[in-house]
């Protein structure tokens, strides 16, 4: 989706679901403006993904758990990946007055020709310069993905059947 401002210039959307131009959501994070809050930089990362925004998502990432970035492997994954969206499920604390929070998502994509949903309980932590870290993440173990039955939706939250989307 683009808008059309008043001046004629006109904006894409933000990928992270916000219903906001870009510039207006996720690219003050890029741009060193430290995220508020937990949600602010888990829709940011999504948005890192799907720009290629490699040193954005390592810059992010708690030095304590990140490990050694791979810097390629990252660019190849995002640059190979068709994003389809983001959905935020659930949250606890996050917020600006908080120094620890958890994000829940749903992030849709296609790699390879194949579907794909990563639902994760991401960890998130205040850093030193105020903005926030993702820690880490895991998969929800109740919320595991179902094989998907060739006439059911589409994971990609498309609206087609599987089989006319990515079956």
């Amino acid at each position: 989706m683009t808008y059309a401002r008043l001046d004629g210039v006109t904006t894409e959307t933000c990928p992270c679901g916000s219903s906001v131009p870009t510039a207006a959501c996720c690219a003050r994070w890029f741009a060193g403006t430290p995220a508020p809050t937990a949600v602010a930089l888990m829709r940011s990362r999504y948005t890192a993904y799907v720009r290629g925004e490699v040193d954005y998502l390592i810059e992010t990432h708690d030095p304590a758990t990140r490990g050694e970035p791979d810097r390629e492997a990252l660019a190849r994954y995002s640059r190979e990946t068709t994003w389809l969206g983001l959905e935020i499920v659930a949250t606890d604390k996050g917020g600006e007055s908080d120094d620890t929070g958890v994000v829940e998502f749903v992030a849709r994509g296609s790699r390879g020709g194949q579907a794909f949903v990563q639902r994760e309980r991401s960890r998130f932590r205040r850093g030193p310069n105020g903005g926030w870290l993702y820690v880490d993440g895991i998969t929800p173990p109740e919320r595991k993905p179902a094989s998907v039955g060739r006439n059911e939706p589409c994971p990609c939250g498309s609206g087609l059947k599987y089989k006319r989307c990515h079956g």
